[in-house]
């Protein structure tokens, strides 16, 4: 009965650029019985990741190829075809640094995921948690969004909170929206990858 189950789970890619703490978050939450994934690769665009060592220790298949000296056409043709050879189904960014360009976002179609450490609609791109502390927010967190052409422009598919304390700095702040990262994206990925059609 196990491996019936286990056939039937939804093949699950990650993109990571660093040491993939998210990554390390989806693959953790793979390994319960009710988890309606499995992670079948990790990728990175930097060979020396450290994320691609745990994913290793843990028994993840990875793959990596540094996009230097090459047109990114090619570059991510060599990631989506590791992709498909690993029979990928749907896509997961875990600290990916690179955009996707237009090209590949069109090929997988509402099959990529990114989790973002704002309150999207609110400051995508880069420093967000530096720029909600300049706007005098109340309140930081996190979004899990749909991947599309425009950047950070997905539809949202969850998002966590929390409130920003007064001895708050870009750093702590950070690493309090990081906790909540950890749990929200595998619960809104297994969401998301039930509903997606096979």
């Amino acid at each position: 009965m196990a491996e019936a189950g286990s056939a039937a789970k939804r093949k699950l890619g990650i993109l990571i650029s660093g040491r993939g703490s998210n990554m390390a978050s989806l693959v953790e939450a793979s390994r319960a019985e009710d988890c309606p994934y499995e992670v079948v690769l990790v990728a990175s665009d930097k060979p020396a990741a450290p994320g691609l060592e745990w994913a290793r220790a843990h028994g993840v298949p990875t793959f990596a190829q540094s996009p230097k000296g090459m047109p990114k056409a090619e570059y991510e043709a060599r990631i989506d075809a590791a992709l498909r050879e690993a029979g990928v189904e749907a896509i997961a960014l875990a600290g990916y640094m690179r955009l996707l360009s237009d090209d590949f976002v069109a090929r997988w179609r509402d099959r990529i995921v990114n989790i973002h450490p704002s309150l999207l609609p609110k400051y995508k791109g880069l420093d967000t948690h530096a720029r909600a502390l300049a706007m005098g927010d109340m309140e930081a967190g996190c979004t899990v969004h749909i991947v599309t052409e425009e950047l950070d422009g997905g539809e949202i598919l969850g998002q966590a909170s929390i409130r920003i304390q007064a001895r708050d700095t870009a750093e702590t702040l950070a690493e309090r929206v990081l906790v909540e990262e950890h749990r929200l994206y595998p619960r809104v990925v297994s969401e998301w990858l039930n509903q997606l059609p096979r």
